[in-house]
């Protein structure tokens, strides 16, 4: 089975982490124990000092872990501008292509492309959006307004709506659900989150813009998101909570394995079926912020995707 070379350049909010606690939190699907193995065994640093699971990490630190794996196939992607003024670059980013490198997806990522497009600047996303979650992504062009922008996420200054497409019958036409998440390790899916008493708050706002019926007759809903804080998943584990889920989730959806299946290559014609959505159905539909270095208000705004819509124009 080929190597393959997934490089890393340690953020700065990961400062002082361990090095196996930093490759778990980028590589959830392994266990500590294979990740410090794989420390031991595949990591390549140019540093003087060996690597090793307990070394502390620093901003800017590079290296590459070489993972014993048949690589993702990996298509390339183009994402849409939406704002840029060589200091704030905000993207309509497709479903489909990381933002960051990862151990499956290594090579076409957005902060590749944003490299090759914008050579003399320093494009880094100010927050995270999932590889199958399409639309808005803000990103400063320089340190000094990325580290603005970051600050305003933190402080709550952005807000950010989601469109949804959603299977099950919504309770109400607006609801909010308070409920917090962590990562407990009860399911069989190590990247899920659970609402659980001692997990961290988080408070997400839907409302609910129509509702039809899927081609086999399941209830489908259009749904607005306005999530409070921002927590990983937030979104999908907030909706699983509520007895709904998006359509196509392979996590929390009607069975949580599908996802294990899609890592293994062993999705059967049931999951698909079951799926209806190669991916599932949410997008960044709405962001408005402070311009990183002006503070003014900007409010941006990315249209729903080609297979979101015809999903949701073959309903009735």
């Amino acid at each position: 089975m080929p190597l393959v070379r997934v490089p890393f350049t340690v953020e700065s909010n990961y400062a002082g982490w361990r090095l196996d606690r930093y490759l778990q939190e980028k590589i959830r699907r392994l266990s500590r124990e294979r990740i410090q193995r794989l420390i031991e065994t595949r990591i390549e640093h140019d540093g003087a000092a060996r690597l090793k699971p307990a070394t502390r990490v620093v901003p800017g630190m590079r290296f590459a872990l070489l993972k014993e794996a048949d690589p993702e196939p990996e298509t390339p992607m183009a994402f849409g501008v939406v704002f840029d003024d060589t200091e704030l670059l905000v993207v309509d980013k497709p479903a489909g292509l990381p933002v960051h490198p990862t151990a499956r997806y290594a090579e076409h990522t957005f902060t590749a492309l944003a490299k090759a497009a914008f050579p003399a600047r320093k494009v880094d996303p100010a927050h995270r959006i999932d590889r199958e979650t399409s639309g808005l992504l803000a990103c400063g062009c320089a340190p000094k307004h990325t580290r603005a922008l970051k600050a305003s996420f933190a402080a709550g200054r952005v807000e950010k709506t989601y469109l949804a497409l959603v299977l099950g019958d919504a309770p109400e036409d607006r609801f909010e659900v308070a409920a917090p998440l962590r990562l407990t390790g009860a399911s069989g899916v190590k990247v899920r989150m659970h609402v659980t008493e001692g997990g961290l708050p988080s408070r997400t706002g839907f409302e609910v813009l129509g509702r039809r019926r899927a081609p086999d007759g399941a209830p489908v809903a259009l749904v607005a998101c306005h999530p409070r804080t921002g927590r990983q998943h937030q979104i999908r584990a907030h909706l699983h909570h509520a007895g709904l889920h998006l359509v196509g989730d392979k996590i929390y959806g009607a069975d949580e394995m599908i996802f294990d299946r899609f890592t293994k290559r062993e999705m059967t014609v049931a999951d698909h079926a079951a799926l209806r959505l190669p991916r599932h159905a949410l997008h960044a539909w709405r962001l408005s912020l402070p311009h990183p270095a002006t503070g003014l208000r900007i409010d941006l705004e990315a249209p729903l995707p080609a297979d979101i819509q015809a999903f949701w124009d073959r309903c009735r």
